[in-house]
Order: structure tokens, then sequence, then C-alpha cells
């Protein structure tokens, strides 16, 4: 309402104006009541603040508010503007328009939600740029080319179609001695125009550029001429007409106006150009993949540190990347010619050119930036080697043999480095409006600032397209290089230019890692890949050419490695080239040495049922020294490979490998069984079952369908594990699978005790330990004579609860299966507990629970602990049993079992209500009340979807 009413300070505000300001379409019935209630509220704030009541006054059909020119910036600056056209003196209307301009403190109307006022807005914002236009015109007249250089930098930046503006530039940067600059700008904007517009640079903008090509003495810079407010300053002596350029050398190219981020790496150039580094003559070698913004950063680091080299900035472009990477004696030729060594003075061997450039910049302070190195040859004839100057490479390879070189490692923008160029190209009005949108567009492009700057002229192009739009069209990842591209500047063109550079074998694994999916690779797999014994040396040479990035070395001390998701698509691409047998047979080298370790490092964890027995899958070993380095902590390497667990079974289901994905998704069983990883497990279960059902793989489907039905046990989720369980004693009696069906059978019984069908229960668990000792199987026969003990444990039959409980300890102990043993322990103090012994049942607990913390199992910890509050209550010890019991419920909700987590609350309940705490006996009460409700209805649900479930 205020920013309306100002607009058009000191006249008369209609309310349909006004009403269309606020609410801009859809005004309600209400509107006009609601504008005069909001002109109330106005009117009361202004006076709290200072101002008279009869600052705004009502109008017929609206309001006026009432300024004088100072309290008003708009009225101010349309005030200096009106002064300006009334001076005669060039030096007067600049100064005026100074004056308009100082009133302007970033855009006009900035964060008024209104569409109604963008118009006035941008009216203002218009004149504004014009103002600022006239300004910096009369001004570079006047001989102030150096002071306006910046601002119509800046100028040009927001108004990049603007030829008037670009004109002054040119202008401006050739009166400075940047002739190479001012063409620069040209073929830029020349492009721009061509490539975006479809036209071409206008007669005078064509005709200037010709005058700065043949040096046209006409365009030399006047004799300053300075206002009584400016600084005095020497004036320069005039040019001599068509004077040669002399030294120093500025061919730095045009900076980018929208840079942002990257202060680490700034900050690291600057320290090694400011004149305090040890190192006199200090070389910086920027290295990054493409795309990622190497020689944005050294123009703009280097233009920054220019004042620390006053002898000039030497500019070489070494293509490296090219067709024709450029030959280092045509270099130095290059480089002579800048620093006026012409023709014959030239000399014709590479060493002799080196040695007089190296002479040349004795005693001087210059900065040489090389660009697009690609190795050391290349580079080292190009160092000056003299005190006072530096060197800025940019290179996609490690160049370590340049001696005392400090190599800096650019990676892709941070995410909020991402938003800040994107905003900054294509409006913070268009990202405020579908921020979402803005965000998948960033995911999509990687954050690579090539891809940002390509996605972001899409849609400066094409002013119409929604967000949404451009992120639809490059989501799908088979057609996103393809979208990803705009006049010259191409993903896809940028990261083949690294290939070129790379032998086959090298280029080979790219495309093949490339199919590995999204991860973060361990290095071991580029060997099976390419089933060779050696291709560490392959692994380097893609790293060194930054296609491959080392991002971190992970818990067990093994290098990390990742491809950019842009590089990932284009090694897609490639490897759609190879025949599709090459690529299956390397997949199956992988997978097979996956699921070797995986088979290793389950045996290296504590015992567990979950483990099934080898399959049909092809599997294949790493050299040993390398599988005890990896193995040497199994639990670190499963959780360093969680994600790389999962990717291989889906891997293995894309590439139609049924066995090997079941054998994939099996193998972690244990080791997500005892890290508590429910998502994981039922995640690469579901995958391999759908693929092993799908062709028929009985064998796969029945240890899928096992490991499926304990997760739902262990989720309380009884009416599905019933379900999956049976279906996969159905697939054991059908191949023969005697372990595989006791175990299932065990597993059904666990589902009929805790559903309180105790006969069913002992009858399950009977047969189930007939078929393992007939089978000879030590491990079953331990867990079920165990499961045994607790069933007539339940039946008050102690003795042989107790002869049960013993067979299963001393066959844990014989097996040294450590973790079955602290099982056994802590269900046998139950047994003690109900014969009055709560010492020994807590002997028991505790040394169970210590074995537990030690192997990092959280479920079994927290059965542990429900126990041990069990025993504490008994003995109405509420100080000891609380803590435990929390602490248990804690862990129980951490892992989905609402079971047992009801339990710990009731028992907790049961506690209070003992010492009298009602209220808090209540509250945990209707806790464990809650859970059971949700635990039923989850049943009852399944059991009414059961008929349409899979």
């Amino acid at each position: 309402m205020l920013a309306a009413l100002l607009i058009d300070a000191n006249n008369t505000v209609a309310m349909e104006r006004l009403v269309a300001v606020m609410w801009d379409v859809g005004a309600p019935t209400t509107a006009v009541r609601q504008v005069q209630d909001a002109v109330s509220g106005l009117r009361r704030n202004l006076v709290a603040c200072g101002a008279p009541s009869s600052l705004i006054s009502t109008r017929r059909g609206g309001y006026e508010i009432h300024l004088d020119r100072e309290q008003l910036d708009l009225l101010e600056f349309d005030h200096e503007r009106h002064l300006a056209e009334q001076h005669t003196s060039p030096i007067d209307t600049a100064a005026t328009l100074r004056r308009a301009l100082a009133c302007w403190r970033g855009n006009a109307l900035a964060d008024t939600p209104s569409q109604v006022l963008e118009t006035d807005a941008a009216r203002l914002n218009a004149q504004r740029a014009a103002t600022h236009k006239e300004c910096l015109a009369i001004e570079l007249d006047l001989g102030r080319h150096r002071e306006v250089i910046d601002e119509l930098t800046v100028l040009f930046r927001d108004h990049p179609y603007d030829e008037q503006v670009a004109e002054h530039l040119m202008v401006a940067l050739y009166r400075c001695r940047r002739q190479g600059e001012a063409l620069q700008m040209y073929e830029r904007l020349r492009r721009t125009l061509a490539e975006e517009l479809g036209v071409d640079p206008t007669p005078p903008l064509r005709t200037l550029h010709q005058r700065i090509l043949a040096a046209d003495p006409a365009l030399a810079a006047p004799v300053p001429v300075r206002g009584p407010s400016d600084t005095p300053q020497e004036s320069p002596a005039p040019e001599a007409p068509g004077a040669a350029m002399a030294m120093p050398v500025r061919q730095l190219p045009f900076d980018v106006p929208d840079f942002v981020g990257r202060a680490e790496a700034l900050a690291e150039i600057s320290g090694l150009l400011d004149g305090s580094a040890p190192n006199r003559a200090p070389v910086a070698v920027v290295v990054g993949g493409p795309g990622v913004g190497k020689s944005c950063l050294v123009t703009h680091a280097a233009r920054l540190a220019s004042a620390n080299f006053p002898d000039g900035q030497l500019y070489l472009n070494l293509a490296a990347t090219s067709d024709e990477p450029r030959d280092p004696g045509l270099m130095l030729a290059e480089a002579l010619r800048a620093l006026s060594i012409v023709g014959s003075a030239i000399p014709n061997g590479l060493s002799e050119r080196a040695a007089l450039y190296r002479s040349l910049l004795v005693d001087r302070h210059m900065l040489v930036v090389l660009d697009d190195a690609g190795h050391a040859d290349q580079v080292l004839p190009l160092l000056p080697g003299a005190e006072g100057c530096a060197v800025l490479i940019t290179s996609r390879t490690l160049l370590t043999q340049l001696p005392g070189a400090r190599h800096i490692d650019l990676d892709v923008l941070r995410p909020a480095e991402a938003r800040e160029l994107f905003t900054g190209i294509i409006g913070r009005r268009r990202v405020e409006r579908e921020p979402g949108e803005a965000d998948a567009i960033l995911d999509c492009c990687g954050n690579l600032p090539l891809a940002i700057r390509i996605a972001s002229g899409k849609l400066m192009g094409r002013p119409a397209w929604s967000l949404r739009v451009l992120r639809e069209r490059i989501e799908d990842e088979s057609r996103r290089l393809a979208e990803l591209r705009l006049g010259d500047l191409s993903v896809r063109a940028s990261v083949e230019l690294s290939l070129r550079l790379l032998p086959a074998d090298a280029v080979r694994a790219l495309s093949l890692l490339g199919l590995l999916g999204p991860h973060t690779l361990p290095g071991w797999v580029v060997g099976p890949l390419l089933d060779r014994s050696d291709a560490e040396e392959v692994l380097d040479t893609l790293v060194d050419a930054n296609l491959v990035r080392l991002t971190a070395t992970d818990a067990i001390g093994e290098p990390r490695y990742r491809l950019h998701d842009l590089i990932r698509t284009c090694a897609v691409e490639i490897a759609a080239t190879l025949p599709t047998a090459d690529k299956q047979d390397a997949m199956v080298r992988v997978l097979s040495v996956w699921l070797d370790l995986i088979r290793r490092g389950t045996d290296r964890l504590p015992a567990g049922l979950l483990a099934a027995a080898p399959g049909s899958a092809p599997r294949r070993s790493l050299p040993d020294a390398v599988t005890d380095r990896l193995m040497a902590d199994p639990f670190g390497w499963f959780d360093a490979e969680r994600d790389n667990l999962l990717g291989a079974v889906k891997l293995a289901v894309d590439w139609g490998l049924d066995e090997l994905a079941w054998e994939l998704a099996a193998g972690p069983a244990t080791y997500y069984d005892h890290r508590c990883l429910y998502q994981d497990w039922q995640h690469g279960h579901r995958l391999a079952l759908d693929a092993a059902e799908a062709v028929g793989n009985a064998r796969g489907a029945s240890v899928l369908l096992r490991g499926l039905g304990q997760l739902h046990i262990y989720q309380d989720e009884f009416d599905r594990a019933t379900h999956v369980l049976e279906s996969s004693i159905e697939l054991c009696r059908d191949s023969g699978d005697k372990r595989g069906e006791a175990l299932s059978v065990a597993m059904l019984s666990t589902v009929s005790r805790v559903q309180g069908r105790d006969d069913e229960a002992l009858e399950r668990v009977e047969h189930a330990l007939a078929i393992a000792v007939g089978e000879g199987d030590l491990h079953v026969e331990a867990q079920l004579s165990c499961s045994m003990a607790v069933m007539r444990l339940m039946q008050d039959q102690l003795e042989e609860a107790e002869t049960w409980f013993t067979r299963a300890l001393r066959l844990a102990r014989e097996l040294d299966d450590e973790h079955r043993e602290a099982v056994v322990l802590r269900r046998f103090s139950r047994l003690h507990d109900r014969r009055g012994d709560p010492d020994e049942a807590l002997r028991c607990l505790w040394q169970a629970l210590a074995t537990f913390e030690e192997l990092s199992d959280e479920r079994c910890t927290g059965y542990t602990l429900l126990e041990v509050g069990r025993v504490y209550a008994g003995q109405d010890d509420r100080n000891q049993a609380g803590p435990a019991l929390e602490r248990a419920a804690a862990l129980f909700h951490r892992h989905g079992d609402r079971q047992d987590e009801a339990t710990c609350w009731q028992l907790i309940g049961d506690l209070d209500a003992a010492a009298g705490l009602h209220d808090m006996a209540r509250q945990h009460r209707r806790r464990a009340l809650r859970l059971w409700e949700t635990i039923g209805e989850m049943n009852e649900t399944e059991a009414a979807a059961r008929p349409s479930s899979p």
C-alpha cells in the first residue's frame, strides 16, 4: 500500500489501482473495505514513527500521500535529472547526474510482491539505467575512462544486449591500453547476438571494432577534465597519433561478471601472488575436471592480483584439449612479440627463445597466465623464473613435474554457490517463483558451473519458459547431455576434449565405470572391469585427468572414487558402442568379486543363521593381500560399502543375472541383522525376489522369502511374516532344502509363540529341531535347543528347560559362537529369576550385554536391557529398572519393534503405579496401549489385503 502511494506521491491514487496492487487478481468482495482498513493502519504506523496525521489524505475515489522533495528519493531523483537537463557544462551535468544516481540503493521496489507494481519498477529501473548510461558517456568524453570502466562493466553485465553500453566500454578499455580485451568483448557480444537473437551488431559498433583494430588515433583519450571536487592528478602526456602500444602488456581475458564462490581457492592464490610467499617466483596450477570453472577462477584471481604486477599480465592459451595443442616454441614467439620483440629478433630455437623470454622478464613484475596446459613439457619453457614474476596455470591433469608448483584442486560449486550463480543469471524472481524446480535443475547439473551456465543461458533466451519446462527436459538422463548445449557451449563436448588425451584402456575403463551407477566406488573395481591385475595405473590416469575424482578415504583406510553425474552420463554413452556381451562379462566379473567379498566379510562376523548356503553364481577373488586388508575390520568394510551392496543387487537385476542378484541380496543379511539396517535389508531382498520369481528361481526365492520373514518378525508384521515363511517352506520342500525348511519352520514357531499359540509353537520347534539334528547342523541345533528351553520354561517345566539351556550353551561354546552364547545366557536368565536367584540372572545378563555391546548389536542389546529391567522390577527396584527399560524402549523405537517397546513402557508404568506416581503410570501405560493397538491395526490391514498381495 505504501509503495503504491509513494510511486504517485502528491497525486491521487485511485481505489481501483490500490485494489489491484494488493490482490493482483481475484480481489474479494470486501476489497474496498480492506483497502480502507489498510490505509487506516498505515496512517497509525506512520504517526507512531513521527509523521503528521495529515500525511495521507482521502480524496474522491482514492488517497494521496503528501511529501516534500527531500522526503522521498524518487522525488529527489526526478529533481536532479531535471536540473541536469538545464546545465550546459558537461562537468556540471555529470556532477548533477551523479547526485541523482546517489538516490538509488538497489533495484526499485525490491521485495514488494505485487505484479501490478512490476511495471512501475521496470520503468524506474529503466530511468536509472538511462541516467547512469548518460552520466558515464559524459564522463568518458571528459577523459575519465579509468574511473568509469568498472561501472560500465557492471552496467553491461546487467544489460548484455545494450550496444551503446558495449560501445562505451570498448572505448574505455582501448583508452586504458587494453586493446585485446576491447576486441575480445566485441567478439563475445557478436556471438551472443548471433546465437541468442539471430542478429549482427549495429553499424556503429562494427565501425568502432574496425577503428580499434586499426588503432585509430581519433580514439585516443582526451586530456582528463576534472571538476572542483575531483582529486587533482597529474594529466598524462598526450600520445602521438598512431603510437604503438608499449609496456605494460595487459592480455588478461574478460572477467566473468557473475563470478561466485571459490573463496578458499582465491585466498590461496592471493597468498601466493601478494609477495608474502617464501617462493619469490610462485607457480600455481589450478587442476579440475571439464567444466568446473578453472579458467574463470584464474582470470578472476589474476585480475584481483593485477596491481601486484605493474609491468603487465601475459595470457597464453596452450589449447592442450584441442585437436592441435599449441607448441611451446610458437607460444614463446607469441610471448616475445607481446614483449615488443618482432621479426628476425625472435630466435629460431626453442631453448634460445626461452632464454630470451626469461631475460626480458628479469627485474620485471609480470603475471603469466597459461590456460589449458596439457603436460609439463608444454609449460616448462614458459616459466619466467625471475623474482617478482608469478605464473597461474589451468590444467585438466596434474602437472607434478613442475618444481615447486602449488596444485589447487577445483571441484564443482557448493550447493549454495551453485544456487547463487543460477539466481544471478536468471534473476531472483524466477527462482523464488519455483524454488523446488531450481533445486532440481541444479541437481541435474551436478553443481557443475559449465552445466549451470548452459541451463541458465537457455532460460535467459527463453523468458516465457517456466523452470519446470527445463527441469522436465534435463531430468531424463538419456537426454540430459543433448539438452545441456547452448551455442558453442556443451558439457558433452567439454568431456570429449579430455577423452582425446587418454589412452584407449583408460577410455574403456571410464565407460565401464559409468555402468556401475552413481556410487562412490573402491579402487579395486577397475581390475575386474578390465580383466587385468595391473589396473591401478589406468585408474591413476583417470584421476590425473580429473575424470574420476578421489573423494575421500573411508573408515578402513581405502580411497574412494566417484564420477561426476554428467561425466558418468558421458561414460554411459561411450559404453553404448561396446558389444553387449563384453559389457555383461565385465559386470559379471565385478559382481562376482562383490559376492566373494560379502561371503568373506560375513564369515568374519559373529555367526548368524541368516547366511544361506552358496548358490551357483560365479565368484572371483581379489589377491589375498588385498582381501586381508579389506577384511581386517569386517563391520567397517560393510559400513563403507552399504550403498554399493544395494547397487550391486540392482546392477545384477538390471543385467538379468538372477542368481547373482539373490546371492548378493542374501549375502549381507547377517550384517543387516547385527546393524538393524531394516530398510537396506528389505530393499535388496525385494529387488532380487522380483527377479528370482520372474524366472522361476526357486532356491533364490526361498532364501529371500525367509530373510523377509525374519525382517517382518522384527517389525511386528506377523501375518506378513507367516505368509512369506509358508511360501519359503513350500519352495524348500520342493527343492529338498532341509536346512532352509528347518530355519523357516523355526521362524514360524516364533510367530506362534508371540501370538500366544504355545502348543503350535512347541510343535514347530520340535519339527525344526528334528530336521536340524538329522542334517547334523549344529548351529541350527544350538538355536533350536534354546527355543525348546524357552518353550519348556513357559510351560513351567523348569528342569527340562535347564536341560535344554545347558545343551544350547554347550553347543554355542563348542562352535565358538560368542553371539549365540550371549543369546542363550540372556534366555537362561529367565530360569534363574523364576527360581528366585536374581543375582545369577543379572550375572548372565551383564555377561550377555557386554558381548552384544562389543559386537554393536543394538537389537539384542535392547532385548537384554529389557530382561535386566524385568529382574529389577521383580525386586521393586525402580531406580535400577527404569533406566534399563527406558534405554531398551529407545532402541526398540529406533528399529521399529513396537511389541517390545510397548512391553518396556508397560513395565515402567507398573513401576510408577507401585511407587504411587499414578499420573506417570497412566501416561506410560497409554503409550504402551497405543503401540499394541498399532500392531493390531497393522496386522488386520495386512490380513485384509492378503488376497491381492504379491
